[in-house]
């Protein structure tokens, strides 16, 4: 395989951007499927990735599903991503194994809610990207302003490679600037892309809009600003300039269409090939275990030693599923290969290529393959090599879940039931979580929100015959300290024989951001050096519960400045005893307060009932960010507590006869105020006090 000619690529948007249209639309025009099939299943049958009974059922895309095709010679995996923020976790890892996206916004909507969150991920893996204005022609459509948006809101900077030929109901192509031609798509599903001159009523605005993108791509390319001085501009002189611009994410090409429709895809594709890279293209590096930890730049070669990253999980009729990324090196089957993290060696009985739910079995795979195995036991994140290097490749960011459920099985076969999904969805999926609580027993699962949750719930029932109950769900609160508080305290005890004893000294500090900080400042072996952990070890043991509600205590810091040992008396357990005492002390008198998610909602609805939608969120403390009227339509973004949100979806529907509808995600933690903080603590008094009369 020439590695030139490889493309890792994911579509990423807001939901209901038309991702899952356009993968279908690829997948046709590339020969790979016979026949088109829509998201929500209306013919029986449903989009090729949406291959989960619910997504069909429900229209959404629910688990990142991988596929590949062919397109002017250049092999694509291409891997269609949920657009819900409860999903968020498949697009994470997703980018984290991607050389290139193709993030998809809706030409009538813009820039909204979950695109920031995309492009969020995009930039903390550094992925190069296009643009797909979808939708143009949707009434009230207009590139030109989500382009602006791309602009001021995500702080990108767009180069429009195309002007859409007709707009709304007259959408009948798009206009090549780099060719200047008016392209259209014949035929009964759009298959024939028919090029010829431009229409006279776009002339005009087709050479303006040329002019700014030669201005926009000419400041990253000494060659094309000469070529423009020398009036010798070339398509090729054009393509190759904004292909190295993208690859730096220096500018993000923008191209347009409609997907259902079958509009404007094809030339996308051959955007993909001409300016997304190629895997040898992008700087890939792991930690060097045997070379102090630092970094081994990682070559796209298939005679290298091996180096794969397990980025996603799957439970099959077949045993576990793992989809690798091949960053160096190759594999092949009845190979042995060796999990960095455990050190244990596994055989490759089985490799297959992806195809959503549907493999093809595969001798061997090269650098940049994006391939899955089976007979495997392992975790999301591990890294595999042939055991001739010892490296880590870094894993995903994994956001911490904001909601909770007690889950109680109703049988004997459903707790049986329970017990085996719950095992699997976990390690499927990090950020959903299971446990049960010390105190109540009681089995509690964690995730992303309410409709994370609700998936979950149903594909128990249906796929494990689970009978279960449900309580309200919980918020996951957590606490901090407002005031800087020096502590001193000495443990001291003495049972007859050794004793114990340890002093810590120092303070605790609030800070802006993260979860603890342990600052070591000590000097002339006050407390020797072995005992250090110990202290950290106690001050971590204690920072798991806070003295309010007893939820984790955050954007804490510790700063250990003095201490004493005993030349006997002192050990682990003792400088452990002796920094819980010393947090506990000092916590009581640092201003603990309650901290609560606070969610960034999005409402979008008819103008007519903008009134309405207000009254609906004012009531769930929520605070108004800005709204916007287009078209009879309203936007509305609001910052409100995860806690008053549960339910909104019901009461949403009803203050809008269903035609509005919302999206949420995690922004941050923020103070609850008082009356809620005291309401919060007596809850906990009295669930405690329940508890001890059980």
């Amino acid at each position: 395989m020439d590695i030139s000619k490889l493309r890792n690529i994911g579509i990423s948007a807001h939901i209901d951007s038309g991702k899952t249209t356009l993968t279908e639309r690829i997948l046709f025009f590339s020969g790979r499927i016979r026949k088109m099939h829509e998201v929500k299943g209306s013919d029986g049958v449903g989009a090729t990735m949406d291959s989960m009974e619910l997504e069909r059922e429900r229209g959404i895309t629910i688990a990142s599903a991988a596929t590949h095709c062919n397109w002017a010679g250049h092999d694509i995996n291409i891997i269609d991503t949920p657009g819900h923020v409860d999903f968020t976790i498949e697009v994470e890892r997703s980018l984290r194994v991607l050389d290139g996206a193709i993030l998809a916004l809706c030409a009538v909507a813009g820039v909204q809610s979950q695109s920031h969150t995309v492009d969020r991920q995009m930039r903390r893996y550094g992925v190069p990207r296009l643009a797909f204005f979808n939708k143009c022609d949707r009434v009230g459509a207009d590139p030109i302003r989500v382009r602006d948006q791309l602009r001021e809101k995500l702080g990108l900077n767009p180069v429009l490679l195309q002007l859409p030929l007709g707009m709304e109901e007259k959408h009948r192509g798009i206009i090549d600037l780099i060719e200047m031609q008016a392209v259209t798509f014949e035929g009964q599903a759009g298959e024939q892309v028919v090029r010829g001159p431009l229409p006279d009523e776009f002339v005009t605005q087709a050479e303006k809009a040329r002019e700014e993108m030669l201005d926009l791509v000419s400041m990253f390319s000494d060659e094309l600003t000469e070529a423009i001085l020398t009036d010798q501009v070339t398509s090729d002189t054009i393509k190759k300039a904004i292909r190295q611009a993208t690859i730096n994410l220096k500018i993000v090409p923008v191209l347009m269409g409609s997907a259902y429709k079958n509009k404007g895809v094809q030339p996308l594709m051959d955007a993909v090939v001409d300016f997304l890279p190629a895997p040898d293209e992008i700087t890939n590096s792991a930690i060097d275990l045997e070379n102090d930890e630092q970094d081994y730049t990682l070559v796209s070669s298939p005679d290298k030693p091996t180096v794969a990253l397990a980025f996603k999980l799957e439970d099959s009729r077949y045993g576990q599923l793992t989809y690798l990324r091949v960053y160096q090196g190759s594999l092949k089957r009845d190979d042995n290969i060796y999990n960095v993290r455990t050190g244990q060696k596994v055989r490759l009985s089985r490799l297959v290529r992806m195809h959503a739910d549907k493999m093809e079995n595969i001798v061997q795979a090269s650098a940049g393959d994006i391939v899955a195995l089976f007979g495997i036991d392992c975790s999301s994140g591990d890294t595999f090599t042939d055991g001739k290097i010892s490296v880590l490749l870094t894993s995903m960011h994994i956001p911490e879940p904001v909601i909770a459920l007690s889950v109680h099985a109703l049988d004997q076969p459903s707790e049986i039931g329970l017990s085996k999904a719950l095992r699997r969805f976990a390690k499927e999926d990090p950020t959903f979580k299971a446990h049960v609580d010390s105190e109540s027993k009681e089995t509690i699962i964690q995730g992303m929100g309410e409709l994370h949750l609700e998936v979950y719930l149903e594909r128990m029932r249906r796929e494990y015959g689970v009978q279960l109950t449900t309580s309200d769900p919980e918020v996951a609160y957590r606490e901090t300290i407002t005031k800087t508080i020096a502590f001193d305290y000495t443990h001291k005890k003495q049972t007859g024989g050794s004793g114990q004893y340890g002093r810590v000294a120092g303070r605790l500090e609030p800070i802006s951001e993260g979860d603890f900080e342990f600052v070591d400042n000590i000097y002339g072996g006050s407390i020797p050096t072995q005992y250090i952990p110990s202290v950290k070890k106690g001050f971590l043991a204690m920072q798991k519960e806070g003295p309010l509600v007893g939820a984790p205590m955050v954007q804490v810091r510790v700063v250990l400045d003095d201490g004493k040992a005993h030349a006997v008396d002192s050990s682990d357990m003792a400088f452990q005893e002796a920094a819980k005492s010393a947090w506990r002390e000092a916590v009581s008198r640092a201003a603990p307060q309650i901290l609560e998610p606070i969610m960034r909602v999005t409402v979008e609805g008819p103008v007519e009932f903008v009134g309405n939608i207000m009254a609906t969120l004012t009531k769930r403390r929520a605070l108004i960010i800005g709204s916007q009227e287009q078209f009879e339509q309203s936007r509305i973004e609001a910052d409100a507590p995860l806690a008053e949100m549960f339910g909104y979806a019901t009461v949403l529907r009803s203050a809008t006869e269903g035609k509005a509808e919302f999206s949420m995600e995690f922004l941050r933690y923020q103070p609850v105020p008082h009356a809620i903080a005291d309401e919060l603590a007596e809850r906990k008094k009295m669930n405690a006090t329940k508890k001890l009369g059980r």
